[in-house]
């Protein structure tokens, strides 16, 4: 079984690869910017807040389409987002406190 460490830092790369998905797509970049109310060129310094990597993986799980699709493009399981979701701060079911 993995430790908490390990299972945190894979949850964090594949929170990353799900924001480099989001911010390369002309459409899905928008639309996360708007939801989130970051602006474009704050997303380096929210990145290091509490909760942002729980959000961009809140945001691909939030439509299914996405999630296949960013699933498919980067050999990520499904399941596995969810389950890096929850590893992470503020991932859990308390989704007031996350973008």
């Amino acid at each position: 079984m993995a430790n908490a460490a390990s299972m945190r830092e894979e949850a964090e790369t594949i929170a990353v690869k799900a924001l480099g998905f989001v911010a390369s797509d002309p459409e899905l970049l928008p639309r996360f910017l708007a939801i989130t109310g970051i602006e474009a060129h704050s997303i380096r310094r929210a990145a290091g807040e509490p909760g942002f990597l729980a959000g961009v993986l809140q945001f691909i799980l939030a439509h299914e389409p996405t999630l296949m699709r960013f699933a498919e493009e980067t050999g990520t399981p499904p399941a596995a987002v969810g389950k890096a979701l929850r590893a992470l701060p503020l991932g859990d079911d308390n989704h007031e406190h996350s973008i």
